[in-house]
């Protein structure tokens, strides 16, 4: 996506996974604290995800109309479904015969080929995109920064959630379930640090007592690209949002964000 002024985004796509919690409490969701030295949000912890590749398009240019997608949001998609297998070892958005075993073995193929459509075609499986629901679409454009990711948020569900998930011991160094709750609790007691869009996303999922709570308030909000602005309130700079997106808080003081 280009804009008017300022750098072009970096196109990136990223799930939200769910899971019951075993205790029956609120539904928790995988995140991924990145490794230090990685340029973007290094040691924050985020969910699953990463950019486009140009292989993503190609898949999609060959998949889209059979989706009902336009090819740019299929590539998203499977970009989405390409990372999550490559960071966390889940095959989400993927039908076929999945076990653990198949699944370990198509992460390592995806690893060395660099692409999903191989492994596709070496596990006989097919994209199912239909269990990935977009959420939202953040873009913090900046014009003193250079490398801005303009990333498309979706949401999947595990159900029961009895699956084994590894870090991918490149980009990032742990994986954990947690509340999204949990997790802003655990933010306030400095045990992980969030940038100011995944504080954002964690405070709306802290809303939803379900998967399906979440995807019904996802279907009924069209997804419109979030951009912060810096306003001004009560002579302080704050970083602020769409009112009108399903986020509880839209807006931070600016110098309480954690930049990327």
């Amino acid at each position: 996506m280009s804009t008017d002024s300022g750098p072009e985004g970096i196109p990136a796509a990223t799930i939200i996974i769910f899971r019951n919690a075993p205790d029956g409490g609120a539904p928790e969701v995988l995140m991924t604290v990145r490794s230090r030295n990685m340029t973007f949000a290094g040691g924050m912890a985020v969910f699953p995800g990463g950019r486009v590749d140009p292989e993503d398009h190609a898949l999609a240019d060959a998949v889209a109309t059979a989706h009902g997608l336009p090819v740019d949001e299929a590539a998203h998609q499977i970009a989405a479904v390409r990372e999550t297998l490559e960071e966390t070892g889940l095959a989400l958005g993927l039908a076929g015969e999945i076990n653990a075993a198949s699944a370990a073995a198509a992460r390592t193929m995806l690893a060395e080929a660099g692409a999903l459509a191989p492994v596709l075609d070496a596990f006989g499986w097919r994209l199912d995109l239909a269990q990935i629901t977009p959420f939202a679409r953040w873009f913090p454009k900046n014009e003193n920064i250079t490398r801005v990711y303009d990333t498309r948020f979706y949401l999947a569900d595990l159900g029961t959630g009895a699956v084994d998930v590894s870090i991918d011991h490149a980009e990032n160094t742990r994986l954990f379930w947690t509340s999204a709750q949990g997790a802003l609790d655990a933010a306030e007691r400095g045990e992980i640090k969030l940038i100011f869009p995944t504080r954002r996303n964690l405070e709306r999922l802290a809303l939803f007592a379900s998967f399906a709570e979440a995807k019904a308030q996802a279907e009924a909000i069209p997804v419109r690209t979030i951009m912060p602005q810096v306003t001004e309130q009560d002579g302080k700079p704050w970083l602020t949002i769409l009112a009108d997106a399903g986020y509880p808080v839209t807006g931070e003081l600016l110098e309480n964000v954690a930049r990327g």
